[in-house]
């Protein structure tokens, strides 16, 4: 969109969420607030992104660097003072801006647009988004002339009773023409209840002036919920997530209980894929389709192929390739690879380990820091013994090679291709390929023995 400009308000202090963190920094589905609206924002079209900054002003330029320009309010003197600092950044351009607020993190791109949409064709010197709510108590109150037209916005502790009864509320977000913007702010005072320059007199200064005040009803009342607090923080991780879900269903993917399913912002999943109850998709996680995922899986910036199978199993930084199995109750750690129809079973400990095409390690091992190749089996109880307790060392495990249970493969060790090690072995030497390894003490039987010692109990 041509000359599109916003103002990002997040200058306050939040002390309702009683934190460290900035409020605009807490995450709704895995993703700051912020975020949310600035990479709206840019999705929009938007020019320039100017956030106002104040409390905590580092950490959120920090955070927001390279995507949004900032501006200082150091004193918290009302909505349009905050606008009023990005004069120097935005005043004196023609075209329309955006102000929004930044603890609202639900409004859509659709809803935004038809926001631009409709400020641009009324050719109105300001817009504003509203939602008629069943409560409207706390909000800032649209009040209408008799012919439907929008005479001004009332904050509610200055409204009277009869503007209370009015349920449209102003939600916060304005679309203005840049240049009568300015002029406008310049003409707003501090006489009200709380001695502070509100954003919304703009709009009675503008319809004084003659200048036409447009609103925009938002279709979906939810999407105007703002987080001062943790139970709003988690009302619209409610309403984003169950929007998250409807999307990924919409595209083809069955998910059994949505209810009981709890996917990030940033995942992506494939057609016919199923997700079961349980499952907790973080992060960069990527599915490819016809996958079985859950019940009870925690996947966090897993690369998924298709037609893989994991059950009640850790996954975190890795890849699982086409058609692999995990699970139940695996631990896969980041930096590692399962290759292609490979399989990790039940209670297998994984790090930093490529596992090749059709290798198995069905039950009860850790396998850390390993290369091994296609076709291998791994018993039961088999260990890489990868750490001395200051450095990590890679085992090597070839194509073919077969470990059988308890073993321990003490690194830096390579077993060869083909080479099978017999069950019990602690192995701290090369096998070659082809070779049958066997570490471990002969068996001694002392007839009787057994005998003497329950005598000695």
């Amino acid at each position: 969109m041509e000359n599109l400009f916003a103002v990002v308000l997040a200058a306050g202090k939040g002390t309702r969420m009683k934190s460290k963190k900035h409020k605009v920094l807490h995450p709704v589905c895995g993703k700051p607030i912020i975020d949310h609206i600035i990479d709206l924002l840019i999705d929009l079209g938007t020019d320039e992104r100017v956030v106002i900054v104040g409390h905590q002003a580092e950490s959120v330029a920090a955070h927001l660097e390279g995507r949004a320009s900032f501006a200082r309010q150091d004193q918290q003197l009302g909505t349009a003072h905050a606008v009023m600092q990005s004069a120097p950044l935005l005043a004196g351009n023609d075209g329309v801006t955006l102000v929004m607020n930044g603890d609202h993190p639900l409004f859509t791109r659709e809803t935004l647009a038809q926001l631009v949409r409709s400020h641009r064709e009324s050719g109105a010197a300001a817009t504003i988004l509203t939602a008629v709510l069943p409560d409207p108590t706390g909000y800032g109150r649209v009040i209408r002339r008799s012919d439907g037209t929008v005479d001004r916005v009332v904050e509610h502790k200055d409204a009277t009773e009869e503007e209370r009864k009015v349920r449209e509320i102003n939600t916060g977000t304005f679309c203005f023409d840049n240049r009568l913007l300015w002029d406008a702010l310049s003409k707003v005072s501090n006489d009200n209840m709380q001695g502070e320059y509100y954003l919304p007199d703009v709009i009675g200064i503008l319809n004084h002036d003659g200048h036409p005040i447009g609103a925009q009803p938002v279709a979906d009342p939810a999407e105007a919920g703002g987080v001062n607090d943790r139970i709003q923080l988690a009302a619209a991780e409610r309403v984003m997530q169950r929007r998250i879900l409807n999307g990924h269903m919409m595209d083809g993917v069955t998910i059994t209980d949505p209810d009981n399913t709890y996917i990030e912002a940033g995942v992506a999943i494939g057609e016919d894929t199923v997700i079961h109850p349980g499952s907790i998709l973080r992060g960069r996680t990527r599915i490819g389709t016809d996958c079985v995922i859950g019940p009870y899986v925690e996947l966090t910036d897993l690369e998924v192929g298709d037609g893989v199978t994991i059950r009640h199993s850790v996954l975190q930084g890795s890849q699982v390739e086409k058609k692999a199995t995990v699970g139940p109750y695996a631990y896969v750690r980041p930096g590692s690879t399962l290759g292609e129809e490979s399989k990790v079973g039940c209670f297998v400990d994984v790090k930093n380990t490529s596992l090749g095409k059709k290798s198995k390690i069905s039950h009860l091992g850790y396998v850390g820091d390993a290369r091994v190749g296609e076709e291998v089996n791994i018993g039961c109880g088999a260990v890489t013994v990868n750490y001395d307790g200051k450095n990590k060392h890679q085992t090597v495990i070839e194509d073919g090679a077969f470990v059988g249970c308890n073993v321990n493969m003490v690194a830096p060790v390579t077993i060869g291709k083909g080479a099978y090690v017999a069950a019990g072995s602690t192995i701290h030497r090369d096998v070659p390929e082809d070779a049958l390894a066997i570490a471990r003490e002969r068996q001694t039987n002392k007839p009787e023995y057994a005998k003497k010692l329950r005598q000695k109990g």
